[in-house]
């Protein structure tokens, strides 16, 4: 049974004297001025969309009323809101600075952080209330603070979480116990300091609190939020995924279950979304947040939403119907003189929209059947469409290697060659704890039984991988119709033989690039064991499973 308590806390919100969890000075510090007299609480999503609909700025689409929105809590003929920022339209990962990381001043940033609370005792401040992951075993109550001008961000941040209406606040009340404080995110966006030209994202996350400052794309008050949830869960019990999971219910009574990890822009919506025709009955959990359970197996989704890419869709399309909300595209004006969304990043890169849990026909927020697959989608052009990997410790080693592109979702420091390939551990760069606690988390899995397979959704060799193909290795996989062959000597690795993309060592061009991106994977293993004070340090079993790799290059032409 789980534990309940009679006080509908499931996190803590509320001093505890000797609770640890909330005695921070980082954390005393954004939570205070929640409770100034220039705060005004939001109290529902219907509130929130008339504060956005009439924020400066603001597009109300007239042509695009939000699908089924009294369901959603939303007003009869709410229409689908838009806002754009200026320059800024991607995360920016070296504005992040963590808390009890190498370098990281407590007094340095407390200081920074008071100057900025000071700095908003003039403005009206809007605080909301929303839930982070979506079933009793798992929820976390979540508060953001932001100034008045920005109800764009907090509409758009109580849709993707749970807002609390009167089926969510029972269900938190009723939810499991854990002992961590409530998430608290102080944001201004408005903020400047020459110390952070590109703004700041501070995380205290053992005591579960950040402080966005000077920073208005949406991303990053997600992600913001997201990085404290999955560090509650990761010291709960759970293994936190960036990633996607459904389950395919198959003819013959079996049921499939996958989950597939890939970065912005490298096919894991598309993927996870995908319907395959109609010739499965599919559930999808979530295609970008969820956690997992390390004793029992089950799944929970973080979010109720889908935050996603528009440069793939356009006003017609079947997707296009969900959306609730764009931030970063054009409008245009219909023959009916209604106003209308234009798409596919015509008007900047990483063109976004929040699409209501309605897209997927079939949605759960928890899912107990145990995962079947892991796929790490990767962006290597000399690894073929896809790879299986059988050994547990090379199959988490591939993944804490996970090789990608930048996207167009991210916003580079001068300098940063935006083309050079980069390894993003299990597709999560927002992990706020040791990297080997992911490492062990993927191990255990597959030591379990799960199969492990690498899809390049790139190119191999200057050979574009279409998605067409990607999803027919899926569908065989699923089927069990999928033939493996040993790939050449390198124990632990099978492939799928595909006309055109059957690797040949033969040819020294290609065996000099596939052993230098093996090589660049071992640097980047032996690099955790001092990047940070070693805080991502991996096991030495990790480094010698791409050693026995790379040996096995060496006996190709030995």
């Amino acid at each position: 049974m789980n534990e309940r308590r009679e006080i509908g806390m499931a996190t803590i919100g509320y001093y505890q004297a000797g609770f640890e969890g909330l005695r921070s000075r980082i954390r005393v510090t954004v939570e205070a001025p929640f409770y100034g007299n220039n705060v005004v609480s939001v109290g529902s999503l219907r509130e929130a969309y008339g504060l956005a609909k009439d924020s400066p700025g603001t597009v109300e689409l007239t042509g695009m009323p939000v699908f089924d929105a009294e369901r959603q809590g939303l007003p009869e003929g709410a229409n689908v809101l838009l806002f754009n920022d200026g320059g800024v339209v991607g995360r920016c990962a070296a504005a992040r600075r963590i808390i009890g990381e190498p370098n990281v001043s407590v007094e340095e940033y407390a200081s920074k952080l008071r100057e900025a609370v000071y700095g908003t005792r003039f403005r009206k401040l809007y605080h909301v209330q929303a839930v982070v992951g979506l079933d009793l075993d798992f929820m976390v109550k979540a508060h953001l603070l932001i100034p008045e001008g920005h109800e764009n961000i907090l509409y758009n941040w109580l849709l993707n979480f749970q807002y609390l209406n009167e089926r969510y606040s029972e269900m938190y009340r009723s939810s499991k116990l854990y002992p961590e404080g409530d998430i608290f995110v102080f944001s201004d966006p408005d903020w400047q300091h020459p110390d952070h030209p590109l703004g700041l994202a501070l995380f205290d996350p053992l005591h579960n609190c950040a402080a966005i400052l000077g920073m208005r794309y949406f991303g990053e008050f997600k992600k913001g939020t997201l990085t404290l949830a999955w560090g509650t869960a990761a010291r709960n019990g759970f293994l936190s995924c960036h990633g996607g999971l459904k389950r395919f219910r198959l003819p013959y009574g079996k049921n499939f279950v996958m989950a597939v990890f890939g970065l912005s822009g490298s096919g894991k919506s598309t993927i996870t979304h995908a319907k395959h025709n109609g010739k499965y009955d599919i559930t999808v959990l979530h295609d970008d947040a969820f956690v997992v359970n390390r004793e029992k197996g089950y799944s929970i989704a973080l979010e109720p939403t889908y935050f996603d890419k528009t440069q793939d869709y356009t006003i017609t399309s079947e997707a296009s119907k969900y959306i609730v909300t764009l931030q970063n595209n054009g409008v245009t004006v219909g023959e009916d003189g209604k106003l209308y969304a234009v798409m596919e990043d015509i008007r900047n890169g990483n063109g976004r929209a929040i699409r209501s849990r309605f897209w997927s026909p079939n949605r759960a927020d928890r899912l107990d059947d145990p995962i079947n697959a892991l796929f790490w989608i990767m962006r290597d052009p000399t690894l073929p469409p896809v790879v299986k990997v059988t050994d547990p410790c090379l199959g988490s080693t591939m993944g804490a290697t996970l090789a990608t592109r930048r996207t167009t979702a991210e916003r580079l420091l001068p300098g940063v060659d935006p083309n050079a390939l980069v390894f993003e551990p299990y597709a999560n760069p927002f992990r706020v704890y040791p990297l080997s606690v992911d490492y062990e988390g993927f191990k255990h899995l597959l030591a379990e039984g799960v199969d492990c397979y690498v899809l390049n959704t790139g190119e191999f060799m200057g050979k574009k991988i279409e998605s067409k193909m990607t999803l027919e290795i899926i569908e065989a996989i699923v089927e069990e119709r999928a033939h493996f062959v040993p790939w050449e000597d390198f124990s632990g690795l099978q492939i799928m033989e595909i006309e055109g993309f059957v690797p040949n060592f033969k040819d020294e061009n290609y065996r000099e690039q596939f052993a230098a991106r093996i090589k660049d994977r071992i640097k980047f293993i032996k690099d955790r064991d001092t990047e940070k004070g070693g805080f991502d340090k991996l096991p030495p079993e990790a480094g010698k499973a791409l050693e026995d790799i790379l040996q096995g290059i060496s006996n190709l032409v030995g």
